[in-house]
Parts: structure tokens; sequence; C-alpha cells
């Protein structure tokens, strides 16, 4: 559906944090980000917008009153709904197992979509948690948004659903500003030979180039982190993926107003290995029903 906002163009960014397939750790991604850029000194934002399934506030052992649902309704503002998290990082909650969230009405998601941009206007960030996978909601707020991280891994599905991510992004905003990071990387290289092929195949298919955010160290202190409800990088701020969010921060802090995000890393070319090319050719070849 095309979104509509009479709402004015915020102050603060409104970053989308999207993946395609799910389990590649974008809600730990972006609870960690969010603590990141608060400990930075920046005002920021979360909003589940996994409508029926969010988990964020699970992530953080919050216990919110309300959720999304009252927002759509007409029932509650943001405002109203909103807790506030480690670090000061204010949370807005999804509900969980709520069906009716899963197919908003346009009356709803036009209501939904001025209260997300109005709410920016108090946040120097508002990182929206998509919902895994590809539909209109997904989509949507992805493109309502200033910039796309698209989150991924070394393995080939998670690629190929990142790629199909970026495709539907372009096919409906040829403009957008997409990054991807490489998330539970063995090492940079790893994350540098998945962005690359990712890159190349934007560029031959898409006639679009990426960038690209970085990527997050593979951590056991990441799952951790997730079974104490605690960010992170609030927990220990000298692990190796601690040091990643923290870049990723400083990058996503230094992001300018408008165009490219110049200070986005820029990786040294590296072939990758046989083994982990995913053919994107023959997924872009016509296929017979």
């Amino acid at each position: 559906m095309t979104l509509r906002s009479t709402a004015a163009r915020p102050r603060g960014a409104m970053v989308a944090i999207t993946s395609g397939k799910g389990g590649v750790g974008k809600t730990s991604l972006t609870v960690n980000l969010a603590a990141s850029l608060a400990r930075f000194g920046h005002r920021v934002g979360i909003l589940d917008a996994d409508l029926g399934l969010g988990n964020v506030d699970v992530m953080l052992g919050l216990t919110p009153g309300s959720h999304l649902g009252a927002v759509v309704a007409g029932e509650q503002t943001l405002d109203d709904i909103t807790v506030e998290g480690p670090d000061g990082v204010r949370v807005i909650p999804a509900g969980s197992g709520i069906r009716a969230l899963t197919s908003l009405t346009p009356v709803q998601w036009a209501r939904l979509a001025d209260a997300v941009v109005a709410v920016t206007a108090d946040l120097d960030f508002l990182l929206v948690d998509t919902a895994p996978g590809i539909d209109d909601t997904v989509l949507d707020l992805a493109r309502l948004a200033d910039r796309v991280i698209v989150v991924t891994s070394y393995e080939p599905t998670a690629m190929v659903d990142a790629y199909a991510m970026v495709k539907l992004l372009l096919a409906g905003g040829p403009e957008t500003e997409i990054g991807v990071v490489v998330n539970a990387a063995r090492n940079a290289k790893e994350g540098q030979v998945v962005f690359q092929q990712l890159d190349a195949a934007a560029k031959r298919f898409l006639g679009r180039g990426l960038r690209y955010y970085g990527f997050i160290a593979r951590d056991p202190n990441v799952g951790e982190a997730v079974l104490d409800q605690r960010p992170l990088v609030s927990q220990r701020p000298d692990s190796a993926a601690s040091r990643c969010f923290r870049t990723l921060a400083l990058r996503v802090a230094n992001w300018p107003t408008r165009g490219p995000a110049a200070s986005a890393a820029r990786p040294t070319p590296v072939p990758p290995p046989p083994s982990a090319l995913v053919d994107f050719e023959r997924l872009e070849a016509p296929r017979c029903a």
C-alpha cells in the first residue's frame, strides 16, 4: 500500500533494521545498536515492528502495560505505550500472539505511520525492528525509514533472502539507502566476502550498489546476554561482539543528514572461496512454471 503522512518531517533519523530471513540475530543487533547509540549520548528509541510476535520487551526484561494494538485502534498514542529500557532507550512494544496486528486496514496503517513519524521528533534515532519476511507491512515500514540496514549472515539461505529483501525495497523505492551488516561472522574477511557477493549481485541485476556497515563477530556472550535479558554492550562491554556494536553505532551516528553514508566501511576486496558462492545469476534466470 502507499504510505501518506501529514506529519512534519522528523528531526531524528528513522532506521529500519530488517533481514528477509528470520534467525539471523536482527533483534539482538537492534537492541545492542540502540544501547550503544544511547551510551554515546543520543536519544534513542526502538519500535518493535514485529506486530504479531514482538519480543524486544522480552529481550530487555520489560513488562509493558500496553502495545501497538492500542495505537492502531486509536485508543492510545505511542507515548502512552512507550516504556524505558536500559541506558534510557525508549521501547515501543508490539503485541505477541495477537493475530489482528498482522493484517492492518488502510486506516490503521495510516494511523500507525503518522504516529511513528511524529514520535521521531523527540529522538535522534528511531530503530525499527521489522518482522522477518517480505510481507507488505515489513516493506512499507522499511520504505518509510530514512535508511535501511539489512542483516544477514554467512549462510547461503540468509544471503539469498537478504538479496530478495534488497530487490523488493529497490523496486518500491529506487533511491532507498541500503546498508548491509553481516552478523555472527567468524572474522572480518568472512563479513567482507558476504557483502561483496550481495553488492556484486545488486550492481549486476538491480543496477545499484550497497553500503557495507560492517560485521558483528560471532560471540557466545551474545546468547548469554539474551538469556539474561540485557544488552550485551551493557553486560560485557569488552566482548568481541560489543566492540563491533560500538563500531556500528559510531558509523550510524556519523551518517550525514542527507546523501550517502560517507562513514560506512569500505571493505578491502577479498576473493570469495568457491564453497561460499551463492549463484545469484541462477536465482535471476528465467524459470518455467
